[in-house]
């Protein structure tokens, strides 16, 4: 650490350098300069942590130096010496950031409590940008990778070399493992400790898809698996399922060996973790009937809303008709066809857009589908609401 004494009187810096107790506070080095232009150059040069700094000195003062230092966001401690009693300067000095203002003459005890002040305010600050950027770097950092691990999954292109990174070496391959964390839960506390855990341990790694935060990836070398699986009993306390996908050889299986695991959980082929005792059916019933009341316009279906809600498809088909008296095609149906109605009296989208925007591929099927259900076809609709009256508003006018 550097500490830099800027001041146009010699026995000033001298006294100063005499009285401080610098290798107690942890500083290495003492700089000094007989005024601000001087000043300016070493702190460029050097970057001392602490300056002291007169506030009265020639070709460049201690204010306009302090202005400067915060003008260019200086990191370190400001401590401004005067011999001028002049609340001006102090509040101008504090209001520039200045950490403490000293008077002439200096006394020693006074000296060196300001300077113990000023090292442990800057050292826990440093401690706090560093633990900040390490934070932010680190977030981007796994964001990278699991935007990567998704699009692999997806069976899209993805950076090899950002994974491989992430992930031990392995001449045998990977064992690949899908985790499923109950919908309502919040898992990320348990994933960032596992990867952790994951990565010093080198069993593999853990990553989370993007489009679903409660389903992650256990890449694990060969043998691990078993050893993951004891971490997540005894320290994860939320009730998880796994499935096993095939080994990977190379990171190009890692599609194959997704859909894998999830055509095994769709046949409910899954190893259980702390049972989802706590949270009741009704309870879970009616966490699935709000999940297709928001994601309706999706691709929903019984195997999706099984794995994602820890309940059997059979279980579901039943429940749901009778919390809602229709099956959860016929539901879903009748909510896009409610949405498409608003559209078609509020918008001037063709049949195509809503179609599509509703999740149907084919613009005509979805037209049958409607008139089966309205009686009209959607642009009999549009027409019929609009010269009866009904505003873009969905409601009738003057009513």
């Amino acid at each position: 650490m550097k500490a830099l004494i800027v001041d146009d009187e010699s026995h000033v810096r001298t006294t100063i350098r005499f009285l401080a107790r610098w290798d107690q506070y942890g500083i290495t080095e003492v700089l000094e300069a007989k005024n601000g232009l001087e000043a300016k150059t070493l702190i460029t040069q050097e970057s001392p942590e602490i300056i002291m700094t007169d506030v009265k000195m020639p070709k460049k003062n201690g204010i306009e130096l302090i202005e400067w230092l915060e003008a260019n966001q200086f990191p370190g401690k400001v401590i401004m010496i005067s011999g001028y009693d002049d609340y001006d300067f102090m509040r101008t000095a504090f209001k520039l950031g200045c950490y403490d203002y000293l008077m002439k003459p200096i006394e020693e005890e006074m000296l060196n409590e300001t300077l113990e002040g000023a090292v442990t305010a800057w050292k826990q600050e440093e401690e706090e940008r560093h633990n900040m950027e390490s934070g932010f770097y680190e977030e981007v950092r796994m964001f990278r990778l699991n935007r990567e691990m998704t699009s692999a999954c997806n069976g899209e292109s993805f950076d090899e070399g950002e994974i491989s990174l992430a992930l031990p070496e392995a001449a045998d391959g990977y064992d690949f493992t899908v985790i499923f964390f109950y919908h309502t839960h919040y898992p990320e506390p348990y994933i960032q400790l596992l990867a952790q855990e994951m990565v010093e341990q080198e069993w593999g790694n853990v990553f989370t898809l993007q489009n679903d935060p409660n389903v992650c990836l256990l890449l694990t070398t060969k043998g691990q698996i078993t050893t993951v699986e004891e971490w997540i009993t005894r320290y994860c306390e939320l009730p998880v399922r796994l499935v096993s996908g095939p080994p990977i050889q190379s990171f190009e299986e890692i599609s194959e060996s997704f859909q894998a695991a999830y055509r095994s959980m769709a046949e409910q082929n899954f190893r259980t973790i702390h049972r989802l005792e706590e949270v009741d059916d009704a309870g879970r019933m009616n966490d699935i009937v709000a999940f297709v009341d928001k994601y309706y316009m999706e691709e929903l279906s019984l195997d999706k809303l099984s794995a994602r809600f820890f309940l059997s498809r059979e279980h579901i088909s039943r429940r749901f008709k009778q919390e809602v008296g229709k099956t959860l095609t016929s539901y879903v149906m009748d909510l896009r066809i409610n949405q498409a109605k608003q559209w078609l009296i509020e918008t001037e989208e063709t049949m195509f857009s809503i179609a599509s925007k509703l999740g149907y591929q084919d613009e005509i099927y979805f037209s049958k589908l409607f008139k089966k259900n309205v009686g009209l076809s959607p642009a009999e609709y549009r027409n019929k609401m609009r010269t009866s009256g009904v505003n873009d508003k969905g409601r009738l006018a003057n009513s």
